[in-house]
């Protein structure tokens, strides 16, 4: 039984927190010059980035499987003054890279900005105690600082999630703050002036409905970083079967992580109908509505994990995956109820160790 003193697990660590170990190990080994206020040097925020083994033995994880060239770029990026916006279709590892940037750089990853079509310019900006302020008026007491406020005084890295669902006026607030590196407040008559090692970091996708498009002026203030999908399969295979095994141990799922061939086999069902034709060239299908990324099949496996360790034998099987899989490719439930049958009867169903699988689906149908 739980002691009433014992502290409750967190459902999800922050990545200064779950790295902790390897972040210290790398500040240890660090040989490097590091800018000011930076908790690594550039080279062993990439290293942490992208996994490397250090003269003692000890291994870092790697925690982005791709491209170490655009990590390269977007960590010099975070060393000038220009801030940073990582850009590309839903699932390519936008927020993830985010928040292990932020930590590595700043050991500090929850100065964190979400962005949504109701988020305001105060929510970036800073906000009013409205009790102190009726009270006594505006002062320093009255005044709320934003995660943006907090990173300038600090020096740390500022996160903004999702800046094109922000509407384009509020968005331009940042303008001040990226070009001039103050934010001003004009009730108390003075400023915040940023601390070295400030800057910001910024997401955004082109696939989401209602994108407010960034204005010249402020893209200007961004050096823009494009996260691809993983560009082979394997890539895409290797990532996932990564992430899978983290989640499975931090979930606590009480299941077998995945024999590799079904993790193969969601990854090529997705790469097919993102691609429009199937592995071999030979056939040509359409195309959902969704956009069935690397994430989205991290999920559609999880799922499965957890039907098999509460519900079935332990073991992931076909019919534990073929309901997150259908859910994954339909969002649209006309034009993707279309597409993905006929995905099944000309792809799934002809594939003789497929037939499982296609015969799951169909009891679901």
């Amino acid at each position: 039984m739980r002691s009433p003193m014992t502290q409750p697990e967190t459902l999800r660590q922050h990545a200064e927190q779950e790295f902790a170990h390897e972040l210290d190990e790398l500040k240890k080994h660090d040989r490097h010059e590091r800018p000011a206020n930076w908790l690594l040097s550039p080279w062993a925020v990439v290293a942490y980035l992208m996994g490397d083994k250090l003269d003692n033995g000890f291994q870092v994880s790697a925690k982005y499987i791709g491209s170490r060239r655009l990590m390269e770029i977007a960590v010099a990026t975070l060393a000038t003054d220009r801030a940073l916006l990582l850009y590309g279709v839903p699932g390519t590892a936008k927020s993830w890279v985010s928040e292990h940037l932020a930590a590595a750089v700043s050991g500090n990853s929850t100065l964190l900005i979400q962005g949504t079509a109701g988020t305001s310019e105060e929510q970036l900006r800073y906000g009013w105690n409205y009790a102190q302020l009726l009270a006594n008026g505006p002062s320093d007491k009255a005044l709320v600082p934003s995660p943006l406020m907090n990173a300038m005084r600090a020096g740390k890295i500022a996160r903004v999630e999702e800046l094109t669902r922000i509407p384009a006026d509020v968005q331009d607030s940042l303008i001040t703050v990226l070009s001039e590196k103050t934010l001003p407040i004009p009730e108390l008559g003075s400023e915040v002036q940023a601390t070295r090692g400030f800057s910001v970091i910024a997401t955004a996708n082109n696939r989401d409905k209602g994108v407010n498009e960034l204005s010249a002026a402020l893209k200007r203030r961004f050096n823009t970083v494009v996260l691809p999908v993983p560009s082979s399969e394997d890539e895409e295979v290797a990532i996932v079967v990564k992430r899978v095994s983290e989640m499975g141990r931090s979930l606590q799922l009480p299941a077998e992580p995945p024999a590799l061939k079904e993790v193969r086999r969601i990854v090529q069902i997705f790469r097919e109908l993102r691609s429009g034709r199937t592995a071999d060239g030979k056939t040509q299908i359409k195309s959902p509505s969704s956009s069935l990324s690397s994430a989205e099949a991290i999920s559609v496996i999880n799922n499965g994990m957890a039907l098999a360790g509460h519900f079935g034998d332990g073991v992931l099987h076909p019919r534990d995956v073929a309901a997150g899989l259908i859910g994954a490719v339909i969002k649209d439930p006309v034009q993707d109820t279309v597409v993905w049958k006929e995905y099944l009867e000309i792809v799934v169903k002809e594939r003789e160790d497929w037939k499982p699988l296609y015969r799951a689906c169909m009891e679901l149908e």
